[in-house]
């Protein structure tokens, strides 16, 4: 899921106790994201380009 503000979206998903699965983190390729698990337990890549 491509948002804007990649900081702020993991800010609100750790605000409401979801699973991180993977911390954000900036990507050689020029992408910054983190993986966080869905209620229905998909795990969602949410990034935005740099």
């Amino acid at each position: 899921m491509e948002v804007d503000d990649v900081d702020a979206a993991y800010e609100a998903v750790r605000a409401t106790g979801a699973e991180i699965v993977h911390p954000i983190t900036d990507e050689p390729c020029g992408v910054r994201r983190f993986f966080v698990r869905h209620l229905d337990g998909k795990v969602v890549n949410v990034v935005s380009h740099r």
